[in-house]
């Protein structure tokens, strides 16, 4: 995950593209509602994908579809992720990305979208 030009964005490597069948994701930092650290992500999942890649508690990437809405998730076994909660209307209810130190990200969106803030605030 990146934070750039009033973004943050979700840029996926070819092999992620491929199963994802997608492109990279973004969201306006003023979509974002919340943001958290989850230590298992795959607990986060909801609903179906469609479309996407998964192999349950190993690999989970591509669009989950529930009711009222969808997540882009690219998660993977044995890596904490990022949640992030976007406002209504955004494209995705949810980001849900495994990263190598969550609570760096946390702190590098939260930084981005109000300086000072920590990420123990939001958690």
């Amino acid at each position: 995950m990146e934070v750039a030009g009033g973004r943050v964005e979700v840029v996926l490597s070819q092999k992620e593209r491929l199963a994802a069948l997608r492109g990279d994701v973004s969201a306006a930092l003023g979509e974002i509602a919340d943001v958290r650290v989850s230590p298992h992500p795959f607990g986060e999942l909801r609903g179906i994908r469609a479309p996407g890649t998964g192999v349950p508690a190993v690999i989970a990437i591509g669009t989950w579809r529930h009711r009222g809405g969808k997540d882009f998730v690219a998660i993977y076994r044995g890596r904490p992720a990022v949640v992030v909660v976007l406002a209504p209307g955004s494209e995705f209810e949810r980001l849900i990305i495994g990263v190598e130190d969550p609570d760096e990200t946390v702190a590098r969106i939260l930084a981005a979208i109000a300086p000072g803030t920590t990420p123990a605030s939001v958690l």
